[in-house]
């Protein structure tokens, strides 16, 4: 059964690197709401390691000048759309290839010049749905797909993360899934939602079958048109909108941050 963890601080700062926006907030971390609006950039182009620091920072600075954040010392968390071990990119599906090898963590503490935690954005999901969300008290296996650039993925069982799963990365019918059932796949192709619900579909079954969850939960900056797709697939898995939506990355990251 997964449980609240034991978080010394009230609050913590998140900050969520995607392929297209960097967004940052200040997270009430008993509760896993923001506190006040979250602050949003665009993602540099190319997304290099030193232009993306940059834009962390500046969302950093802007969240330290309100009311309610937390003092200047305390831990950032960042979320990154990559495999993250150990504080280190092994991967750079959707950024510029330099950040493999990149150590982010060290990276962002310099920048910063306060203490800074990274990881997966997909796991920071996960970890805000299971603590504050729809997977809150949720017992067994909790797979949090998230739908965006790419296709994220995080796996919790009873409580506990289980780091850096890329089902995004799965091969299906001869296609690596993200590059034809993620949002910006969608887009691309301007799919209608009925042809992007077969690819969802053939992506949902693929995974359930190999994983057998108890509850499938939709993030992502698509999760906000979930109706239009949703109700086109046919699982067995209970399947439902992370109440976060498109903050969960910014409410994990903190947490994160505050309970490492």
């Amino acid at each position: 059964m997964s449980s609240s963890p034991n978080i010394p601080a009230r609050s913590a700062i998140g900050v969520d690197i995607g392929g297209t926006g960097i967004k940052g907030g200040i997270v009430d971390l008993t509760t896993g709401k923001l506190i006040g609006d979250r602050f949003r950039i665009d993602t540099p182009k190319p997304a290099t390691p030193e232009a993306v620091a940059e834009v962390v920072a500046k969302i950093v600075a802007e969240l330290n000048k309100r009311e309610d954040a937390p003092e200047s010392d305390t831990p950032v968390g960042v979320t990154f759309p990559a495999i993250i071990h150990r504080g280190v990119a092994r991967s750079a599906s959707n950024v510029d290839k330099t950040w493999i090898g990149t150590d982010v963590d060290a990276l962002f503490t310099k920048q910063l010049g306060r203490p800074v935690l990274v990881m997966n954005d997909a796991d920071a999901a996960g970890l805000a749905e299971v603590h504050f969300g729809a997977g809150k008290d949720v017992d067994g296996t909790v797979l949090v797909i998230t739908l965006g650039t790419g296709i994220g993925s995080a796996l919790i069982h009873d409580g506990v993360l289980v780091p850096n799963l890329e089902l995004g990365h799965l091969e299906i019918d001869s296609a690596v899934a993200e590059s034809r059932a993620s949002a910006s796949a969608r887009q691309r192709e301007e799919l209608s939602w009925d042809e992007y619900a077969v690819r969802l579909q053939r992506f949902f079954s693929h995974v359930e079958f190999l994983f057998s969850p108890t509850l499938f939960i939709i993030g992502g900056g698509i999760s906000k048109r979930a109706d239009d797709y949703l109700p086109k697939l046919s699982i067995e898995t209970p399947i439902t909108v992370a109440k976060s939506k498109n903050n969960a990355g910014i409410v994990g990251a903190a947490l994160q941050s505050a309970v490492s």
